[in-house]
C-alpha cells in the first residue's frame, strides 16, 4: 500500500515529534528555514555564556534519518487547497495528503512601541548570540574606564525565561565577570520587569514569592506591577512616567503565533490557527495544526501555553489522528496533560510544581537539570552539555565568553 504523503511545515519540538511518530507509517517530508532544531528551552545558557550554541542545535536530516524522512529549507509561501500542493520560497512545490502546519511562534511586542528596534529576543541561536555579545561588548567598554559608569541589563517578562535569563546573568556577573574585572563586573546592574503582580504566575503565590527572594539575593532588580510604555536607545520608559537606564533591553514578556500563517490562506483565531478540537484546521481536511501557533484550547475554554510539553504532545496525538482517518475511524479530541512546570534560577535553585507537589531549591535544580538534559536530541549534544556544565560549576567560570555576532 501507497504511504501517505505528509508535509510539516516546522522543525521544532511538535513538528518533530509528529514526524518520528509518522516515520514508519508515511512519506514525510519536513520544511523548515533552518537545517536545525533548536532546543529553545537551554537558549537564555548561550546568551549567557553557559552553553556552546551548537549544543542547542540538532540537524533535522539527522533526526530524520532513522526512517528515510526527507527535509527541505525554506519556507512556505503559498498553499493550493484544491491541488493539495504547498509551495516554498524556494519556488519548489510539494504535494500532500495530510499537511501539519508547525511554524511556531516568534516574539510578542504587545504594540509596545521601541521592542522590535531597541530589544532582543530571545527565540533563536543568532538572538542568543547576539545578547551574549552585547554583554561581553559592553562588559569590556566598562573594563576601560575606572569611573562610576554603571551599565544596565534589563529583562523584560517574569515568566520562565526571563526569570531564568535574568538569574543567569546575575551569575555571570558576579562569577566569571567579576573574576575579569572586578570594577567593571561591579558597575553592572540587572533588573527584571514583570506588568503583573507576582513572578512565575502559573505557579504557586510560594514558588514565585521564593523566585523573586533568591533573584535579589543574586542582585537582581525585580519590578512586579510594573508595565513598560516605550523602549529607547539605552533606557526604558516605564508606566509610572520613571525612566530606567537599559543598554541592552531582552524581551521576554510573550510571544505570538509565526506570522507566516498570514500567507498561507488558513482560517485564524486571533494571531493562532484556528483548530477543531480534533487538532484539524476549522473547514479544511487533511490539515492540521500543532504548537504555538495552533488555537487549541483547554478545558477552560483558553488557548494552552506556548510551550514545548504541549507541542511534542500534540504532534504524537496528530500522527494518531492521522492514522485514524487512513484507516476510515473515529477521530478523538485532543486533551491536553500538563506534567507540571519548572524554572531554574541559579546554582542549587530552581522551582518545580507538579500538580500539588511543590518543591524548590537543590532538589528542584536537580531534577531541572536532568529533564533538560532527557529531552536534548543528539549525544554529541548531550555530552556537550554535560562537559560545559560541569565544567561551569567546579571552576565557576564559564567559557563561552566570545564575542562572535558579526560587526
Amino acid at each position: 500500500m501507497t504511504k501517505p504523503r505528509v508535509v510539516i511545515l516546522g522543525g521544532g519540538f511538535g513538528g518533530m515529534a509528529a514526524a518520528r511518530a509518522l516515520g514508519k507509517d508515511a512519506d514525510v517530508t519536513v520544511v523548515d528555514r533552518h537545517n536545525f532544531q533548536t532546543f529553545l528551552p537551554l537558549l537564555y545558557q548561550v546568551a549567557t555564556a553557559g552553553l556552546a550554541a551548537d549544543h542547542v542545535a540538532y540537524p533535522i536530516r539527522g533526526a530524520l534519518r532513522a526512517f528515510d524522512g526527507k527535509f527541505r529549507m525554506g519556507s512556505p509561501i503559498e498553499i493550493d487547497h484544491k491541488n493539495k500542493t504547498v509551495k516554498l520560497d524556494s519556488s519548489e512545490v510539494l504535494p500532500f495528503d495530510h499537511l501539519i502546519v508547525a511554524l511556531g511562534s516568534v516574539t510578542a511586542d504587545f504594540g509596545t512601541p521601541g521592542v522590535e528596534e531597541f530589544s532582543l529576543g530571545m527565540k533563536s541561536v543568532h538572538e542568543a548570540l547576539k545578547i551574549r555579545a552585547e554583554v561581553m561588548r559592553r562588559f569590556e567598554d566598562l573594563c576601560r574606564f575606572e569611573d562610576e559608569t554603571r551599565f544596565g541589563i534589563a529583562v523584560v517578562g517574569g515568566g520562565p525565561t526571563g526569570v531564568e535569563m535574568a538569574g543567569a546573568l546575575a551569575e555571570l556577573v558576579r562569577g566569571p565577570l567579576m573574576n575579569d574585572q572586578k570594577h567593571a563586573a561591579s558597575h553592572m546592574d540587572i533588573s527584571l520587569i514583570e506588568a503583573g503582580p507576582r513572578l512565575l504566575p502559573m505557579f504557586s503565590p510560594i514558588l514565585s514569592e521564593r523566585t523573586k527572594v533568591s533573584l535579589e539575593k543574586l542582585g537582581v532588580k525585580v519590578l512586579v506591577n510594573t508595565s513598560v510604555k516605550q523602549v529607547k536607545p539605552r533606557k526604558i520608559s516605564l508606566g509610572d512616567g520613571t525612566v530606567l537606564p537599559s543598554e541592552i533591553t531582552v524581551w521576554a514578556a510573550g510571544v505570538k503565533g509565526s506570522p507566516a500563517l498570514e500567507y498561507l490562506s488558513l482560517p485564524l483565531d486571533g494571531n493562532r490557527l484556528k483548530v477543531d478540537a480534533s487538532l484539524e484546521v476549522t473547514n479544511y481536511p487533511n490539515i492540521w495544526g500543532i504548537g504555538d501557533l495552533a488555537g487549541a484550547k483547554g478545558s477552560d475554554g483558553k488557548f494552552l501555553p506556548m510551550v514545548a510539553p504541549v507541542a511534542m504532545q500534540q504532534g504524537r496525538f496528530i500522527a494518531a489522528q492521522i492514522l485514524r482517518k487512513i484507516k476510515g475511524t473515529e477521530l478523538k479530541e485532543f486533551r491536553y496533560k500538563d506534567k507540571g512546570s519548572m524554572a531554574t534560577i541559579g546554582r542549587h535553585k530552581a522551582v518545580v510544581e507538579v500538580n500539588k507537589i511543590r518543591f524548590s531549591g537543590y532538589p528542584a535544580w536537580a531534577t531541572w537539570l536532568f529533564l533538560h538534559l532527557f529531552y536534548l536530541m543528539g549525544g554529541r549534544n548531550r555530552i556537550g552539555t554535560v562537559a560545559d556544565w560541569l565544567w561551569n560549576y567546579f571552576t565557576f567560570d564559564r567559557g563561552n565568553r566570545h564575542i562572535m555576532d558579526s560587526v
